[in-house]
Order: structure tokens, then sequence, then C-alpha cells
């Protein structure tokens, strides 16, 4: 049952890198339980907005609300705000050093102060949930793109987020392996996780999302149910988009 309240409100986001408007008033709400797409040619600031969410973006102007805290006032706790927000990045971001188990644990540990038995344990129900237990004690290098980037979600769902930020995550994968990753999004979503994914992969959106949010220019241009986006979108700018995509380009 999804909640009528957002979790995640962002409210006339800006910002500007020097002279270049890269995000131009973003107003975006996600409820609980959602899972919300954001399409849209590159260089649209999808992912600058993305991250903001969680602040590894400074926003220029405007207000990210996360469960009721305003995370861009500046005496907020950016440390115990951030274990509520999971990130999931485009290139895994694992410590090679580390295995799967001891990268889906560390932040368990290090930041959440979990007894190494009781990070474990969480570490290997996380694996678990993408499919990976028995590679536990594997090291990124020992494992696929695909995979590594299943234990980054593990990572992420490990602490329990509120919601979970998803920038372009099979875009560094070779074709044959996104299935795999975006599966275990869809798991996530029938499990009630709370998501904002942005994405180039059309036919997840359309399938998996139960919003889809089109932006160009720094600005969201549409936003909708993912039938009003693919197959009557009210803008023209959505139309020459999603009739690109549809025609392969």
């Amino acid at each position: 049952m999804v909640s009528s309240a957002p979790i995640l409100e962002i409210v006339g986001l800006h910002k500007s890198y020097q002279d270049n408007a890269v995000l131009r008033g973003i107003d975006l709400r996600v409820r609980p339980g959602q899972l919300v797409c954001v399409i849209g040619p590159s260089g649209s600031g999808k992912s600058t907005m993305l991250r903001c969410c969680n602040r590894l973006e400074e926003p220029g102007a405007g207000q990210v609300v996360v469960d009721g805290v305003d995370i861009t006032r500046a005496d907020t706790d950016l440390n115990k705000v951030r274990q509520g927000i999971g990130m999931v990045f485009q290139q895994f971001n694992l410590y090679p050093h580390l295995t799967a188990l001891d990268n889906v644990t560390l932040a368990l540990r290090k930041v959440q102060g979990h007894a190494r038995e009781e990070a474990r344990r969480r570490g290997l129900a996380a694996l678990e949930r993408v499919g990976l237990a028995g590679k536990a004690d594997a090291y990124p290098g020992q494992l696929s793109g695909g995979q590594q980037q299943r234990v980054g979600i593990a990572r992420a769902i490990a602490l329990e987020p509120k919601v979970v930020l998803f920038d372009e995550p099979t875009s560094a994968l070779d074709p044959e392996l996104v299935g795999s990753v975006l599966e275990v999004m869809r798991q996530l979503r029938d499990a009630g996780m709370t998501m904002l994914v942005v994405t180039h992969e059309m036919g997840f959106a359309r399938a998996a999302a139960d919003r889809v949010v089109f932006m160009d220019g720094g600005v969201i241009v549409e936003e909708g149910p993912p039938q009003q986006i693919f197959d009557a979108p009210r803008q023209e700018r959505t139309r020459a988009f999603v009739s690109r995509y549809a025609q392969g380009a």
C-alpha cells in the first residue's frame, strides 16, 4: 500500500556549474513503495538531480526533504541522513581488496556500529536478496559486472534505507548482464522498496515504474504513468524522445 505522504520531496531545486545551469527548478515527489524512473537525453540533469538527493552534489537553491528532514539545511547531520538513503552507482564503486560480504558489511560496522556477527548476518541476508549468497567470499575481480552491481545493490539495501537512488545502474554493463540487475530491481520493487531510478532502459521503465519522469534541459518536461509517457505523451519534446527510442535510436 503506497502512502500518500512523500518519503522524498524535491522543491525548487537549482544547480549550476559556473554559468551552466544544469537544474532549473525541479519539483518532484516520491511516495513510499513507489518506483519512479527518470528518463531523458544525456546532459539533461538527471544524475545531478539524483546526486543532490543525498548531497553528493550541493544544490544551488531549493530543498530536498527525506522522511520529513530537510537535508539541505546547514545544520543537518549528513552522516545520519545518508544512512536512510541508499545509493547505487554506475561504476559499482566496490573495494577490490574486500570480499563481496566485506563490501556489504563495511558501512554496517563502520557507520551504523553493528557488531561483526550482526553485520555478517545482515550482509548475508542482503546478498541472498540479490541472488549472490554463494558469492559472499568472492572478490570483485572474480565477479562479472552484473554480479558486482548486484553486490552494490546489496550494500545499499543492507542499511535498510528509506529510499534507494539508482544512477544508471546498468549503463556500465555488457548487454547480456543487464537483465539480472533489472530483475533484482523488480524484486525489490515488489517487496515495497522505494526507488528513484535514472535509467536509459526504456523497457524496464515502461514495465516496472509506477511513474516515469522525462527531463530535458534541466527541467521536468512531463511526468505520469508509463502508459502516458510512452504511448500518449502530452509534450512535443517527450514525443520526440520516446519516438527515437521506439525506432531503436
